[in-house]
């Protein structure tokens, strides 16, 4: 399988792997601001916790989706 991804990803144009590497890169942004938000417990905008955990999860919850839809658009082409 992971044969199969790697040349999978060699096949691919420069602008293919640019815009995978950005969609990695950004689906890593919108998880770790999740996870600040989800465990920062002296969050300095003042918010009630189960809304904080709630963006959290949202933020979390969108990247993966972001990232899901990347992928799956990309190797329909």
């Amino acid at each position: 399988m992971i044969k199969h991804i790697l040349t999978n990803y060699k096949k691919k144009s420069l602008k293919e792997r640019f815009l995978l590497f950005i969609g990695i890169m950004f689906l890593m942004i919108y998880l770790t601001l999740g996870a600040i938000l989800i465990f920062w417990t002296t969050f300095p905008i003042r918010m009630e916790t189960k809304y904080r955990i709630a963006l959290g999860c949202l933020l979390i919850v969108y990247g993966t989706f972001r990232f899901w839809r990347l992928l799956k658009t990309d190797t329909n082409d």
